[in-house]
């Protein structure tokens, strides 16, 4: 199945990603944990925008590339997080950055 829109008013779970880069990669041992409200037996999660096999749990290690969302009852989909195997990739950390920050950039081969 597909994951669902949210419904409208809905507070949408979000995708907590460990480590915090933009530009998840494989060989960065990625772990996605769903932060939102109701419990981990209600969590449902998708790959690539299909239902997955890995239902009722908070906490995810990711091990192939792809696209991942969850959702929980009532909320819909959580903001997608595409996981990649590259093998030349330049990441920033995650969190929003505004033009005067001093920002670390990281450069992996």
């Amino acid at each position: 199945g597909w994951c669902p829109l949210s419904p409208a008013g809905a507070q949408t779970t979000q995708l907590l990603v460990e480590p915090p880069w933009r530009l998840a990669v494989l060989w960065d041992r990625v772990t996605l944990t769903c932060q939102g409200l109701g419990s981990a037996s209600a969590t449902t999660w998708y790959k690539d925008w299909q239902r997955w096999g890995q239902e009722k749990r908070d906490r995810l290690n990711i091990t192939e590339s792809g696209t991942y969302t969850h959702d929980r009852p009532g909320t819909g989909c959580s903001p997608a997080v595409t996981v990649w195997n590259a093998r030349l990739v330049l990441q920033v950390p995650a969190q929003e950055l505004l033009d005067w920050d001093t920002v670390t950039l990281r450069c992996q081969l």
